[in-house]
């Protein structure tokens, strides 16, 4: 089977990559910028201008959509480019295509999160058989989450907020067992191995870079607020992944985090 990848140098693109051939998949990586790496066809194509999609499309049996856009550009790309690259692939015969957003996006009322639902939508009304996952945010992003809440020195952030961070290796081989799957036409959710409170991973955290940094408390206000402290980042869709908290701060500070 030939798969596309968007996102392809992304952080789970990079996880996912190498595994794919080991799978028996051909692959091919998508970038709107030029890369190369042995064994991988990379093309380049850009989902916000629809430059280079029908191109990058052609001859694939399957696409594995994991290009996102955070920032300003959110709606530019997670919507009207899942648009053209939905068109593009019914257009070259793709067989499945399958999606990756959020665990929340129906729930928490944030912009992105609204994106990528509406992304969703997309990829469900267009004439592609179809997947899609949602993972949980993935360990590295808590880690970032966590030093740029804390660049003014204490760690800011709403205490009773609730995460389930999982990792991107792991969810790199739930999307190759997706793949081989076929299209289920719906959504699958799936979530690392531990519910946990914010406060109780920065704990962790701190211990783990041997920091002193003091916790800020910050109430999230509304209807945000209440959604993140109520589980509307969580799931309880089994099986979940394996790895940790505390095994991704042992694997990259050299400490668990726990006394």
């Amino acid at each position: 089977m030939r798969v596309l990848v968007t996102g392809a140098s992304g952080t789970l693109g990079r996880a996912l990559l190498p595994r794919l051939p080991a799978a028996g998949f051909e692959v091919r990586g998508v970038s709107r910028r030029v890369r190369t790496a042995p064994g991988f066809e990379w093309m380049v194509a850009d989902l916000a201008t629809g430059a280079g999609v029908a191109e990058a499309v052609a001859g694939m049996d399957a696409v594995l959509h994991l290009a996102s856009s955070p920032g300003r550009r959110s709606r530019e790309i997670d919507v009207a480019g899942t648009r053209r690259l939905v068109e593009a692939a019914a257009t070259a015969g793709v067989r499945h295509l399958v999606f990756v957003s959020i665990v929340g996006v129906d729930r928490v009322p944030y912009a992105y999160y609204r994106h990528k639902l509406a992304a969703e939508q997309v990829v469900a009304a267009g004439a592609v058989p179809w997947t899609v996952l949602r993972a949980t945010q993935f360990l590295e992003f808590i880690d970032q989450l966590l030093h740029a809440a804390s660049r003014f020195g204490p760690v800011i952030g709403d205490r009773a907020v609730v995460a389930q961070p999982v990792d991107t290796g792991e969810v790199a081989e739930k999307l190759i067992e997706l793949l081989r799957a076929g299209p289920r036409n719906g959504i699958v959710e799936y979530g690392g191995p531990e519910v946990q409170r914010f406060d109780e991973a920065v704990r962790m955290w701190r211990r783990a870079r041997n920091s002193r940094r003091p916790v800020l408390p910050l109430r999230y206000p509304g209807r945000l607020g209440r959604e993140l402290r109520s589980g509307g980042l969580v799931t309880a869709a089994q099986p979940t992944g394996r790895r940790t908290w505390a095994d991704y701060l042992t694997d990259t500070y050299g400490r668990t985090g726990t006394r």
